[in-house]
């Protein structure tokens, strides 16, 4: 059951992941319990008994000695499976500590004659388990042993010393030793040409490149590929994706089998049937194996003198546990092959739970046979392999989800806003969109002043009166309160709602006020194509079966919803507040002060600040040392910094509004950069591309410029594309010695080894992984000598061990580069990151290239590092911060918007009580100048999206208005601008304004000209004057229809406007140093533009004016004489 109470702390009772984990391994004791008793009394085991530990309801506390108990006997439980033979040793002696009866027999040491009762065998407690193998199989597991991570040194081929008998040597270790499993060769097993992982992987390169090549955003799409590799791989009946929910049960969501198997998919199963303590043994040993349930199993024979049994937790062979026998039987599954999806996870709790920090076992992969089967080592290497791929490819597919929650958490804000602009709280559930669109859900209300408003399927309005009631009484301290169980949750009527109604989220608007939305139970949204069978088959609930593991969910499940999501209740706790908000009462003229006073602040402070890093950025661009270029949306060059312009010989000024890919980038580079672009303009950056430039005058003996390049997206403050930054790194000197390097056939120690500054740092592996080269620059840049690596594993010993890494998904992404070489395919500057000998983090670019002998067969990798110059590192930290300025104005600028709206929502209330009292026809003037300010003001609100200006796509309306009333809502903005300076503020308008009614955009004209005329009188002396003339000029046209010609003066003393000003308002200056006037102007002059009019600034003695010119069509009034032609 999920619940949670949100307070005015916004704090939360819901369980803990460690919690339901704790709760959930309890209730696997409590069945392994019953299980063990209906196996010593001879009764038959009730399956159905998971449905109350399921629940947690078991009549039984379990004491913790029985559950620890439990869960040693999972790790610890003395029996092997009879596919191979085990042998546990010292690891510093290989003295026999512990082995599994089965192995003298399968090892070929049984002794020839009949032994006595004092004789020993070859293999007892002691042996030297060295004295069994040939010497070179010693030397391997010697070799192996040694290994900080002896699992990259899997399987190890060893041949018994008497009979040459063939194994795949499996080692792990434990706390006591090293466990050694033992599986023979069979004929028919891949060939694989030498033991280690590495060659294993190559047996699954074809799946992982299928798995790379999937297109983005579709889980279930990869989830279908992964499931037909495996079978392809290893041939099984069946093979099926689990995925654990959040509740930990499970559900299968892919599946592939053969046409006469019963369908499992869609099929969902209780937590209880994958116990906790196996999930955990599969994040410790990724794939499990088992050959045949009906084998007997092998016991182990140990050493008296250990304490309790060894632990088998990773083990290939460690045995089955009787529970699982059962239920394979029971579906007629003889063998079965299951691998671990591990993923990451950032949640606190799964350390607590005894996980490695930072991931979690997201699901399985799951293969079924109908008969016993094998599958050798190196083929399930290659399959955990192929699922730690998996599992990367999950992981980005789940960031993706995480954007796409975030566009959905914007979608919904904006949803929020519409909102309230409308008949708030009435309109939130009489009109569309509605409250049911803010969330999944089945049904909503909204319970407000004693009244019901139903939406969907919900409570009847008294069982609605009697939850608010229960919320009032039991959480009175809490705003609200969401769970996806109403009976979990303590309500005392839950069982008369049905299962129409289970899961709510309420949130309290007033004091007794609430909206509610409602979920039905879980059951309804679960579907599986095996439940439909023969209506004469008869299930027994009591016997371990997938149907009866659904019959068992759908109980769990009955009186349960789904779970409320934390982006559903972040939505909810929005609207919420902005609710809550809008019922107090606001003042009228103290909200209008406080508009237009949090209107300037945030355009003093925001746009400042943000003109203050944009500035930075041009002077960074200007003197760094790394490349810089930029270019607008078109393409052409709009930044070209003195260190790009210095590589390529081409002038700043003669490359500023040149084409990026059609004048300065070489032929074989055209495509990707305009690849590059596209992307970019689109938001999504690409990073560490290489980019051949020409080159010009004193540099033209180049030829070309070699930068490796990160494209980042130039926005403006609303977050719109308006061009590209790349910042880069120049390689040329780099890249001419790599190829020289790469061509090179035979000895190469003098160029690798070179302490030459322009050698980048090389490391190298042979083809079983082993590390062959570790060059100078690699001493340094590791703090590693070369002694130290040489002739350890590259993946494990050196990187992992030595050199850490970030993550496991790190090495994965290292393994993956490697294989690929290995096969002949190269990696270019590949992110990679490591920690050095102090510990310190190095980021670098990583290149992998096939090694190759004489006669051209691939005998090892080479990978070659770039390191970002710390010119280039200073740009990108730089670059950076001013993003995340940027980011956070905007982010202010959209709350101050939102919070000047709600106010305005009470004056446009206020207002509107006013309009329908006796008013005078001067109060009626003041109260419509007031009204189109307000029109005005929502206006501006909306205009995020400054580039539709900019560019000239903003749309206009078109509406009949009077030109008196623009003028009085135009002078009353300036009015107490200008008695504050003391200045005099005329208007001469015509008398037949006063009745002209013409065609267009009333609020757009009134905001230029109040624009214009506010910076006239920013710009006046004290005691200085300024006027408004307006001359219109009517025309009529063939047709009858009559435009008038309005020429705008707006004239003021002294010298005038800043020339700097002038030329921001023409854009004549650099976009990125527009002060605010200037953005404010340069609108103003490009929206009387869109009007088809023209706006000019002229400078007199003594005094200077704006002129704006533009035509209306005249409305034609019969009862108005203002149009005389």
């Amino acid at each position: 059951m999920s619940s949670r109470m949100s307070g005015s702390s916004g704090g939360s009772s819901h369980k803990s992941k460690r919690d339901i984990r704790v709760a959930q391994a309890t209730a696997d004791a409590q069945l392994h319990s019953a299980f063990e008793n209906s196996a010593n009394t001879g009764d038959t085991f009730d399956y159905s008994k998971s449905v109350d530990a399921s629940r947690g309801t078991g009549a039984e506390s379990m004491p913790s000695t029985t559950i620890t108990a439990y869960l040693q006997r999972m790790q610890r439980g003395g029996i092997t499976q009879t596919f191979g033979c085990m042998i546990s040793v010292e690891e510093e002696t290989f003295k026999v500590i512990a082995y599994s009866e089965n192995a003298p027999e399968m090892l070929d040491l049984l002794p020839q004659a009949v032994p006595t009762v004092d004789s020993k065998g070859l293999l007892d407690i002691g042996t030297d388990a060295r004295t069994l193998f040939t010497p070179a199989s010693v030397s391997a597991l010697e070799k192996a042993a040694a290994a900080q991570d002896v699992s990259m040194m899997n399987p190890v081929s060893v041949q018994c010393r008497g009979s040459q008998k063939p194994f795949y040597a499996v080692l792990h270790r434990i706390d006591v030793g090293l466990v050694i499993d033992f599986e023979p060769v069979r004929p028919n097993d891949p060939t694989v040409t030498a033991a280690g992982a590495l060659q294993s992987h190559k047996l699954a390169a074809k799946a992982i490149s299928r798995l790379q090549g999937l297109p983005g955003g579709d889980i279930g799409l990869l989830c279908d590929a992964v499931v037909e590799e495996v079978r392809e791989l290893t041939g099984y009946d069946r093979v099926m994706t689990y995925k654990f929910h959040e509740d930990e049960h499970g559900e299968v969501i892919a599946e592939i089998r053969r046409s006469d198997m019963e369908p499992y998919l869609g099929l969902h199963y209780p937590a209880t049937d994958i116990p906790q303590a196996s999930r955990f043994l599969f994040m410790k040993n990724r794939v499990r194996m088992i050959c045949d349930c009906n084998s007997a199993p092998v016991p182990v024979v140990q050493s008296e003198a250990l304490k309790q049994p060894i632990s088998l937790a990773g083990s290939t062979l460690r045995g089955v546990h009787p529970c699982h026998l059962k239920y394979m039987g029971n579906m007629g599954s003889t063998a079965s092959l299951v691998m671990a999806v591990i993923i990451n996870d950032n949640d606190e709790d799964a350390v607590a739970a005894g996980q490695s920090k930072g991931r979690k076992l997201w699901g399985l992969v799951v293969c079924h046979h109908s008969t016993p089967r094998y599958v050798p080592f190196p083929l399930r290497s290659a399959c955990e392999f192929l699922m730690q791929v998996f599992g990367l490819q999950l992981n980005m597919e789940v960031e993706l989800a995480a954007q796409l929650r975030e566009k959905h958490i914007l979608r919904t804000q904006t949803l929020l806003c519409d909102m309230l602009l409308r008949d708030a709280p009435i309109g939130i559930v009489s009109q569309s969109p509605n409250i049911m669109d803010l969330v999944k859900c089945d049904g909503a209300a909204l319970f407000y002043g004693g009244r019901f408003w139903l939406l969907g399927t919900t409570p009847t309005e008294q069982q609605i009166q009697d939850i608010a009631s229960w919320l009032l009484e039991q959480h009175k301290d809490s705003t609200g309160l969401s769970t996806d169980s109403l009976a979990d949750a303590g309500y005392p009527n839950a069982e008369t709602l049905g299962n129409a109604v289970c899961g709510m989220a309420a949130a309290r608007i007033t004091e007794k006020d609430f909206l509610f939305w409602f979920r039905s139970h879980a059951e309804k949204e679960v579907k599986w194509g095996g439940e439909r069978h023969n209506p004469e088959d008869k299930d027994d609930p009591k016997r371990m079966h997938p149907r009866s593991s659904f019959a068992a969910f759908l109980e769990v499940v009955k009186q349960r919803s789904l779970p409320w999501e934390d982006v559903e209740m972040d939505a909810i706790h929005s609207l919420q507040l902005i609710l809550r908000g809008s019922f107090q009462d606001i003042d009228d003229s103290e909200t209008k002060t406080m508009i237009h006073a949090r209107l300037n602040d945030l355009k003093l402070q925001g746009m400042d600040e943000l003109s203050t890093v944009a500035n930075e950025m041009v002077r960074l661009i200007e003197t760094a040392t790394a490349p810089i270029l930029a270019v607008d949306s078109s393409g052409c060059i709009n930044g070209w910094n003195a260190k790009v312009s210095e590589l390529t010989g081409l002038p700043v000024g003669e490359a500023m509004g040149r084409s990026l890919v059609h004048d300065l980038v070489h032929e074989e580079s055209k495509e990707v950069v305009e690849r590059v672009l596209y992307l970019a303009l689109q938001g999504e950056e690409e990073q560490n591309i290489e980019v051949q430039l020409r080159t010009w005058g004193p540099q033209k003996e180049k030829n070309a410029v070699i930068l490796v390049v990160n494209a980042c997206a130039s926005r403006d403050v609303n977050e719109n594309v308006v061009g590209v930054c790349f910042v880069g790194q120049d390689v040329t000197g780099q890249k001419v010695v790599m190829d020289k390097f790469t061509k090179i056939q035979g000895d190469y120690s003098t160029i690798v080894r070179s302490h030459n500054s322009l050698i980048p740092p090389i490391f190298g592996s042979d083809e079983f992984g082993y590390c062959t080269e570790w060059n100078p620059a690699m001493e340094k840049l590791a703090g590693l000598k070369r002694e130290e690596v040489m002739g350890k594993m590259l993946t494990g010993d050196v990187f992992g061990a030595l050199c850490r890494l970030k993550s496991s998904d790190a090495m994965t992404k290292l393994m993956i580069i490697l294989n690929n070489a290995m096969d002949g395919n190269d990696t270019e500057r590949f992110p990679f990151s490591f920690l050095d000998r102090q510990g310190k983090l190095v980021e670098v670019l990583l290149t992998a290239q096939k090694r190759t002998d004489a006669e051209g067969a691939i005998t090892g990798v080479f990978c070659f590092l770039h390191t970002a110059s710390p010119e280039l590192q200073q740009a990108l930290t730089v670059q950076k911060a001013a993003e995340k300025v940027a980011e956070a104005k905007a982010k202010e600028l959209a709350y101050i918007r939102q919070e000047i709206k709600n106010p305005l929502d009470g004056i446009m209330f206020a207002r509107s009580f006013i309009e329908h009292t006796d008013l005078t026809e001067d109060q009626k003037q003041l109260v419509e100048t007031s009204a189109m300010c307000e029109k005005q003001l929502r206006r501006i609100l909306d205009d995020m999206d400054l580039a539709s200006i900019e560019e000239g796509y903003l749309e206009l309306d078109t509406a009949e208005f009077m030109m008196a009333t623009v003028m009085n809502s135009v002078v009353s903005q300036g009015m107490i601008s200008s008695s504050r300076k003391g200045l005099q503020l005329f208007c001469d308008t015509p008398p037949e304004f006063k009745t002209m009614n013409v065609f267009g955009d009333q609020v757009r004209l009134q905001q230029v000209l109040a624009d214009f005329l506010l910076n006239a009188v920013q710009f006046t002396p004290a005691s200085g004057w300024v006027e408004v003339k307006v001359v219109p000029t009517p025309t009529k046209l063939p047709g009858g229809v009559t435009v008038v010609k309005l020429e705008f003066k707006v004239s003021h003393a002294g010298e005038g406007l800043p020339e700097d000003l002038i030329h921001q308002m023409f854009d004549r200056a650099d976009a990125h140093s527009k002060s605010q006037e200037g953005l404010g102007l340069s609108i103003c002059r490009k929206i009387v533009k869109l009007m088809n009019g023209d706006v000019q600034y002229i400078r007199e003695a003594g005094k200077s004016h704006f002129m704006v010119s533009l035509e209306l069509p005249l409305a034609q009034r019969e009862d108005a004489g203002s149009a005389k032609c």
